[in-house]
């Protein structure tokens, strides 16, 4: 089939406006301690009303018990299988239990992120992007305000890149050399925990490519060589919640992300056109849809439209781990999706082009990848194998 030729025009119904948000050219940054002593939100942390929706409902989704795959159960796989269909064709968010990540390395992984947060800011911004894509370096990041000036979460981030493929020690040595030798231990955690959350990811692709008939290695063997991202979120208490985020409403442009939030709480998600609380779970990871994987499935399943609230009284934490193709991997669905007079949904378009515009040119949001469609048309050229 001619991959240019038949995805579907309704998706240039509108203009296309680039949000050039590079506005913050001075690299300053704000950390927990400057947000903590605040007693009035700042305006360039102020949320527009129409995105300050509270939500009063817990989604009530099933538990997807990952133990029936690891004991080979197939009956009891393609169950779940089935359970996952569901929620990614209503809103691409599920959670899954009795995943294979120890709980040991994940309390070890929050300990890190509380030694790192409480870090001087002056030692933490010695982990800032000194590559272009920073995936093979730390990236710290208060509030976003080095790439934005409105709308800012409130939170601070740490964010590097996962390659399975690199020596063993790369994440090791990127919190090395940035932070120096006595975070090494720190380093030798997070590159434990990208291992486990990779094969997890793995396995779950496996799943999902059963849950969409197709071949049930298609979607693993296409993400076994990928470069992945990990960060690590810390929310401060915030005198007045109801007027910002710790995340803004947006679905990841990533393929998929895993996410496990700490007892805290505060991720919500849009299903069933209202938002919804995800009740934090200590034994279950929370898994969310892309928009990578979204144009994999040729639109079936939905990207997580999510956001993540703060609160008055206590700091929250997450760990979220992105799973992500090779960058040169051209992103098209299998043929199984795609045969006889089925429409395809999206252009082809490797993840590199994707990352750059999320990057670069937009911000992410609910229409990341409908208005990254436009732009790549618009001005990048057609990938062929």
């Amino acid at each position: 089939m001619d991959s240019t030729a038949s995805f579907s025009t309704s998706l240039f119904s509108s203009p296309l406006v680039i949000q050039d948000q590079r506005l913050n050219q001075d690299n300053s940054s704000i950390d927990s301690s400057f947000l903590q002593n605040q007693t009035n939100v700042p305006k360039e942390f102020l949320w527009p009303k129409v995105d300050l929706v509270n939500a009063h409902q817990e989604l009530l989704e099933p538990l997807v018990d990952l133990e029936v795959f690891f004991r080979g159960d197939e009956l009891a796989i393609q169950q779940a299988a089935r359970v996952i269909r569901v929620a990614c064709l209503s809103h691409g968010c599920f959670q899954v239990i009795n995943h294979g990540v120890d709980s040991r390395l994940i309390t070890a992984a929050y300990d890190h992120l509380n030694r790192f947060f409480q870090l001087p800011v002056s030692q933490k911004l010695r982990a800032r992007k000194t590559t272009t894509d920073g995936l093979n370096n730390l990236s710290y990041s208060g509030a976003h305000a080095n790439r934005f000036t409105s709308n800012l979460p409130w939170k601070e981030t740490l964010t590097f890149g996962f390659e399975e493929n690199l020596k063993e020690s790369s994440v090791v040595d990127s919190f090395k050399s940035s932070l120096g030798d006595d975070f090494e231990e720190m380093g030798k955690t997070y590159q434990k925990y990208c291992e486990g959350m990779k094969n997890l990811a793995l396995v779950v692709m496996e799943i999902l490519a059963i849950s969409l008939g197709v071949d049930r290695l298609h979607y693993k063997k296409f993400f076994q060589d990928g470069r992945s991202i990990m960060r690590c979120n810390y929310y401060p208490p915030c005198p007045e919640p109801g007027l910002t985020f710790g995340t803004g409403p947006h679905c990841d442009s990533t393929s998929l992300t895993i996410l496990h939030q700490d007892e805290v709480g505060g991720l919500e998600i849009f299903a069933n056109n209202k938002w919804q609380i995800v009740r934090p779970r200590h034994d279950a990871l929370v898994i969310n849809i892309g928009e990578t994987f979204t144009a994999l499935s040729n639109g079936k399943y939905k990207s997580c439209l999510h956001r993540a609230v703060v609160n008055s009284e206590r700091a929250r934490r997450s760990l979220a781990f992105f799973l992500c193709p090779r960058e040169d991997k051209v992103v098209r669905p299998p043929e199984d999706l795609v045969h006889g007079e089925v429409t395809r949904a999206y252009p082809d378009f490797t993840w590199s082009d994707f990352h750059l515009f999320t990057q670069k040119y937009y911000r992410a949001d609910a229409h990341t990848l409908h208005n990254f469609t436009k732009w790549l048309l618009s001005s990048k050229p057609i990938y062929h194998n």
